[in-house]
């Protein structure tokens, strides 16, 4: 794979990989036909988020090394992000002194490797360790969430400058009587004295498409909200807001000719009943829909279903999947009963991924029968 970028969309570049950073520790590296995409998933997998970059938005795009057969495999390969980052680290520099960015992957070579061509012929080169790995892919459909949203970056840049950027979660409230707020989430054992609570309402005047069937709220993490928010206002691109009822997963898109940017969060499932909101201070059960540790857990994971069945690119509905050997991830965290990441104690549902089949395994093979190529390294740094 290799590929050029140059003028600004080199700080383009910079500002997905830093919106990426907000939402895991690697970064999924895979050159496709359709152009090179860029994702990420957090520890917890509940949020996802994918840049797909067209041909067009390169100055030169080769998917495929030099002399590979078209029936070899794809190159698929993972950077932790840390180093990835590092690369696009000041993006006021890059804009000023970097002419073009060459990005080149080699199995044969067993490299990765970012060049920045600066000014007065300046090249600063960088080799970075890499492990081969399976595409990472999560199948989930806007038409299937019953509210959409459609604004200006730069009305929600405005609406979530106001929260402290020690938040972990907000909560999106809307009606159709053409109201959204954003307020901020408090956990139930909180004081409230103690505690700054935050609201801000927005007419939907201010919006460019407003589709609300009925009053609903939804409360997901702050943190990778942030991320694509700035991604978004550096583009100058709309932010398409696609929910349902709590518990199901809250996607944000952007939409481009040449980049296309999708962020999936799981959102809290809050008790609808008063009686559960009685006792202050006491941790209340998980409601049945939400036990993890529940025998037919089928039945109850939510969200985002691998393209198991080959049908990738194909917007297919969300189901209840089970979290299987598809994963690259170790299943040990199926046998707890809570979900590891961030926020551990609260209800999100995990959004669990997996793995795009190879040829073999989608000709009829159960999922669970894949071989994991290249398992997650848990004392990589």
């Amino acid at each position: 794979m290799k590929c050029i970028v140059t003028g600004g969309n080199v700080k383009a570049l910079g500002k997905a990989v830093h919106s990426l950073s907000r939402v895991g520790d690697e970064v999924y590296i895979e050159p496709q036909q359709e152009g090179l995409s860029l994702r990420a998933v957090n520890a917890s997998r509940s949020a996802y988020a994918c840049f797909l970059f067209a041909p067009l938005f390169f100055q030169h795009y080769l998917p495929r090394e030099s002399g590979s057969s078209s029936d070899e495999g794809a190159l698929r390969c993972k950077v932790l992000m840390k180093s990835f980052l590092a690369v696009f680290r000041s993006l006021p520099s890059l804009e000023k002194t970097v002419e073009k960015c060459l990005i080149s992957l080699s199995f044969r070579a067993s490299r990765f490797r970012v060049q920045l061509h600066c000014k007065y012929g300046v090249v600063k080169t960088h080799d970075l360790s890499f492990q081969e790995c399976e595409s990472l892919q999560a199948v989930f459909d806007t038409g299937q969430c019953a509210h959409a949203l459609r604004a200006p970056p730069r009305l929600l840049v405005d609406a979530v400058v106001h929260f402290p950027l020690t938040l972990a979660e907000v909560t999106l409230g809307a009606s159709p009587g053409g109201k959204v707020s954003f307020r901020s989430y408090l956990e139930e054992e909180a004081e409230p004295g103690r505690m700054m609570k935050t609201e801000l309402c927005l007419s939907e005047d201010e919006f460019q498409a407003f589709h609300i069937k009925k009053e609903t709220q939804v409360t997901f993490c702050l943190k990778e909200f942030r991320g694509l928010l700035s991604f978004a206002e550096s583009s100058n691109l709309p932010l398409n807001i696609h929910f349902d009822i709590p518990g199901r997963p809250a996607i944000f898109t952007l939409e481009d000719p040449v980049l296309e940017a999708h962020l999936v969060l799981a959102t809290l499932s809050e008790p609808e009943s008063p009686s559960s909101q009685t006792t202050k201070g006491t941790p209340q059960p998980l409601a049945p829909a939400y036990d993890l540790t529940c025998d037919d857990i089928d039945a109850y994971m939510i969200a985002m279903e691998t393209t198991c069945d080959g049908t990738e690119g194909k917007e297919q509905p969300i189901r209840p999947v089970r979290y299987s050997s598809c994963d690259a991830r170790d299943s040990d965290s199926d046998q707890e009963g809570t979900v590891p990441g961030t926020p551990p104690h609260k209800k999100f549902r995990s959004l669990f991924f997996g793995s795009v089949l190879n040829q073999s395994q989608s000709l009829g093979y159960p999922c669970s029968s894949q071989e994991v190529l290249a398992e997650d390294s848990e004392g990589e740094s």
